[in-house]
């Protein structure tokens, strides 16, 4: 029984020890990711040049142009579209759907429901500008045991033509796991035996860097994530990529600004220099964001707590989910983490209705771009079984204070 700061951090220092081995592996991985984004760079040749700026139109902005080949290269696709113009992951989603489906075509999501900002998007909750308004059908398969249910997905496959198939690698809100890249090699390879004109769109969210491989390496058509999450690597101050192949990247394009125009348009209003900076650090801040998920779920599952993943589990992404079983603990801990941030950690945040999602959602995120989950951040909806859903820490240091901050307030210690 923890009943004070010194026991505590008696505690952290043998769990330090403890998940030392699992730290050596995430540098490794590291490593690797970083000497892919270094060569990118220097295969594509970038200079001081590349920083500029455009506004208006935004024609003929070499920078923007370049740093798109670059994140082509960093994640093994033909093509990538990289734009300010995107706000968030949930806008790169809607603009990639609305791109690749037309009236009567069949959306396919094989993770279960997405997450809750795409309900609206697809119509399962009404919205009269969703896919659903647009005559755009939607189906899913729920996981199996935290895996793909191949024969539901064979059947469906052959018994209808399926436009587009839509799977989300992060949990989301749901208390399932998330999907690994060996799962997602797997599956692709399934999917495409059955039907190799089905197109395959990855939500990555989350799971960038963690993995030697991305989806688009192993077969993937299309790939979406926020840059305020892990290739963004917490410099980046708004924006989104989609990545695929490159008829696709040219219809996401056209959707994004208009038909006729596509990518030849986008200000970048002097945001290239932090795009570059952004993935140049993304894969130290995905390591540093995955060793502090690491210590939550170390030192929350010796407090008792139900983790998942566990400390020594394969990760598929950046997140810590903690189950607290009630409303109380779960705000309280996601103050805490909002007490231990270095922006605004004199507010107490309260659950609210937030845009876009069905419960009550507290979220703390004490970051210096809003929004930002590689920076450490938590939050859940208030629902049974009141899962704390943390991500982030741009360096193990800080992720580790904030984490402590949210222990101490959580067990109300002196």
């Amino acid at each position: 029984m923890i009943e004070t700061k010194e026991q505590l951090q008696d505690l952290i220092q043998k769990l330090e020890e403890k998940i030392s081995p699992i730290f050596l592996e995430i540098e490794k991985q590291c490593r690797k990711n970083s000497e892919k984004v270094l060569s990118a760079f220097q295969k594509h040749k970038i200079t001081e040049a590349h920083f500029g700026s455009t506004s208006g139109y935004g024609y003929s902005d070499f920078g923007r142009d370049t740093l798109e080949k670059v994140f082509a290269e960093v994640l093994g696709a033909e093509d990538a579209l990289v734009r300010a113009q995107m706000i968030s992951g949930s806008h790169a989603l809607t603009v990639t759907l609305f791109a690749l489906l037309r009236p009567d075509d069949t959306l396919l999501s094989i993770t279960g429901k997405p997450y809750d900002t795409l309900e609206e998007v697809i119509g399962i909750t009404e919205n009269k500008s969703s896919l659903r308004s647009f005559g755009v059908h939607y189906e899913q398969i729920d996981l199996v045991n935290n895996d793909f249910d191949y024969d539901k997905i064979e059947k469906v496959l052959k018994g209808k033509k399926i436009k587009v198939i839509e799977i989300q690698r992060s949990k989301g809100y749901s208390t399932r796991k998330s999907i690994t890249i060996n799962q997602i090699e797997k599956i692709i390879k399934f999917i495409k035996n059955i039907d190799s004109n089905v197109i395959i769109m990855v939500d990555n969210c989350y799971c960038e860097m963690v993995s030697e491989k991305e989806p688009t390496e192993l077969g993937a058509d299309i790939m979406v994530g926020s840059l305020i999450k892990n290739l963004g690597g917490g410099i980046a101050p708004n924006g989104a990529y989609i990545a695929g192949k490159k008829e696709l990247i040219e219809l996401c394009a056209e959707r994004l600004t208009l038909p006729g125009e596509g990518r030849e348009v986008g200000p970048t209003l002097g945001i290239n220099k932090s795009l570059y900076q952004g993935l140049f650090f993304a894969p130290s801040v995905v390591a540093s964001s995955l060793k502090t998920a690491v210590f939550t779920s170390a030192l929350l599952e010796e407090l008792g707590y139900q983790v998942e993943p566990k400390w020594n589990d394969a990760r598929a992404d950046v997140v810590a989910n903690i189950v607290f079983n009630n409303a109380e603990d779960l705000i309280k801990y996601c103050q805490g983490i909002q007490i231990g941030s270095p922006i605004d950690s004199n507010a107490i945040p309260e659950p609210w209705d937030m845009p876009g999602y069905q419960d009550k959602v507290i979220m703390a995120a004490g970051a210096f771009t809003q929004g930002s989950s590689i920076e450490l951040s938590c939050d859940g909806p208030i629902r049974e079984p009141f899962i704390a859903y943390q991500q982030g820490g741009l360096t193990y240091e800080y992720g580790k204070l904030g984490v402590i901050k949210a222990v101490e307030r959580l067990l109300n210690l002196k």
